[in-house]
């Protein structure tokens, strides 16, 4: 039977300027059948995503394929742009990982759903409108009549990513190529994002191309894997056989890289580890239960005014009552969906948002009522790494600019070349060589982003860290290094962190504490094993029952 796609000893290079060529993907084959998802699974510059995006040829003007890319035995690579654009969102559509820099913000949702079926379809702007509904309700967002006047701003993620899903599907294409597009949703999101592609899926008779580095969330979706890295396959095969008896290396290492529930070892094994053969770490060290209290928050609230009718409002609280005590050394984890208040209450806490009440100790003072001053000292000692380190470095600094601003507004250092000396070090602490301080942020992944946002805190010798969803968006080995990294930093400076996530297993492995919250508040707080392995609460249940667990065969 005739595959719907077939690659074909495709390669990709990329000119980088002077003559040099880097070469992306490097001769690989397979193929999509009807009706079946075919999962691409690697780390970072594994070329998963240059291989997808080169059937459509969305690639960057530097880029050069060569190879056969067959659409239902049309060569894709001799097809002009023309019949490329009248493929494009009619028979071969794609969702992307980021929905907000996919979605346009200047339009509404009805707009861009629209759009593509008056384009492709030929349809009336009402019919457009009206199946443009249809599309929102087959992804399930609620009352999708008054969501098509909504713009991409005024929703969650989860529903961006059904909006991009209802956009993708709006022509019923015959193949949908699906790029990491759970990668940073919560559990709970993600597992309804993957019931919903896969129902879709069987609904329209389509086939599913679909990228990702999690093994734990191909394992649920895929009929068959293929495994890159550094631009070639290494393995590929049923999703059965990828799991029950990986042949591989790297796919060994793949399938155990990935923190568990059901132990908690001092480190986690990254790929290399794996493909050496080093053997597992030792299980983790307890914590001292009377180490000193650097942090305490008492019944800390945060409500935002909604404006509601032509003079109105009303009162949104996003943080209710939250209460904890963080001690030297050690990591408390919080954890919830997204919408649960967590971020807020991290936000807040540091008076990046101004608190509604409550009273958060640090050093014996309230910082919620320190003057600016005061607040600028203790600024200091408090630092947050943000989830998206590309989006917190200023892009026109270079790495070592980066790292000595900070030090030159807190006057930490006699002078520049004592600053410099200090950058490098700390750069050297968290896994970069000297060539790193003069770089720019474009230039280094986004593991190695967050390695320099961590550095750039430490520089203020700082006695907390928050981090904010500081690893959901690495890849698998990229986030055990990162990890690893903060485990060492804790137990080298005696760091405290707030370690907010909706990754259960991430946090079971950094945590020692886990406070779980819904709609603001905390609904139960314990030790990470007595969470994860015995939880109270329904709503936690359900959080650790969303989490992919990997293929599991038919009972």
């Amino acid at each position: 039977m005739t595959p719907l796609l077939s690659i074909q000893d495709l390669k990709v290079e990329f000119r980088m300027g002077q003559g040099q060529r880097a070469q992306a993907v490097k001769g690989i084959s397979f193929d999509v059948p009807e009706n079946t998802t075919v999962a691409l699974v690697g780390e970072s510059g594994s070329g998963k995503s240059v291989t997808a995006m080169s059937v459509l040829n969305l690639l960057p003007e530097n880029a050069e394929r060569s190879g056969r890319i067959l659409w239902r035995e049309r060569d894709l690579l001799k097809t002009s742009l023309r019949d490329l654009q009248a493929l494009r969102g009619k028979e071969i559509a794609c969702v992307f990982q980021d929905p907000m820099s996919s979605l346009n913000p200047v339009f509404n949702v009805g707009q861009q759903l629209a759009e593509p079926l008056m384009r492709h379809l030929g349809l009336t702007r009402r019919q457009a409108w009206a199946r443009a509904e249809e599309l929102l309700g087959e992804v399930g967002i609620p009352e999708p009549k008054r969501r098509l006047l909504a713009y991409p701003h005024e929703m969650s993620g989860g529903q961006q990513q059904r909006v991009m899903i209802a956009m993708a599907l709006a022509c019923e294409p015959r193949l949908l190529i699906a790029d990491e597009p759970t990668t940073a949703l919560d559990v709970t999101i993600q597992r309804q994002v993957l019931e919903l592609l896969g129902k879709l899926r069987e609904r329209h008779r389509m086939s599913l191309l679909f990228i990702s580095h999690d093994l734990g969330v191909v394992g649920e979706i895929a009929d068959r894997v293929v495994v890159m890295r550094h631009g070639a396959i290494r393995e590929t095969g049923p999703v059965a056989q990828i799991f029950a008896a990986p042949q591989d290396a790297y796919t060994k290492a793949l399938l155990a890289c990935r923190p568990a529930l059901d132990s908690n070892p001092g480190r986690l094994m990254v790929i290399d580890d794996h493909i050496a053969g080093r053997g597992a770490a030792a299980a983790a060290q307890a914590k001292d239960p009377a180490a000193p209290v650097v942090l305490e928050v008492r019944s800390l609230a945060k409500s935002f005014w909604l404006k509601e009718g032509l003079f109105g409002k009303r009162e949104f609280k996003a943080v209710r009552d939250v209460n904890f005590k963080l001690r030297r050394g050690h990591t408390l984890g919080v954890v919830g969906e997204s919408g649960s208040g967590k971020t807020t209450m991290g936000l807040t806490l540091l008076r990046l948002h101004e608190p509604t009440g409550g009273e958060v100790i640090f050093d014996g003072k309230n910082l919620l009522k320190l003057s600016d001053r005061e607040r600028q000292l203790m600024r200091r000692r408090i630092q947050i790494v943000f989830q998206n380190p590309y989006a917190s470095l200023n892009p026109r600094f270079t790495i070592g600019q980066a790292l000595i601003e900070p030090m030159t507004i807190h006057g930490i250092g006699t002078d520049t070349a004592e600053r410099e000396q200090r950058a490098r070090t700390l750069l050297e602490k968290v896994g970069l060589d000297g060539r790193a301080f003069g770089k720019y942020p474009h230039e280094f992944s986004g593991g190695q982003r967050q390695r320099v946002a961590i550095a750039r805190c430490l520089t203020l010798e700082p006695e907390v860290l928050v981090l904010d969803e500081a690893v959901s968006a690495l890849d698998v080995s990229v986030q055990a290094q990162v990890l690893n990294l903060l485990k060492d930093l804790q137990d080298e400076l005696g760091l405290a962190y707030v370690f907010i996530s909706h990754d259960l297993s991430v946090v079971r492995f950094i945590s020692d504490e886990v406070m779980v919250m819904k709609d603001g508040q905390v609904v139960e707080q314990a030790s990470a094993e007595q969470i994860l392995l015995a939880p109270q609460q329904d709503y936690t249940k359900r959080l650790l029952a969303a989490i992919p667990r990997g293929y599991r065969p038919a009972a």
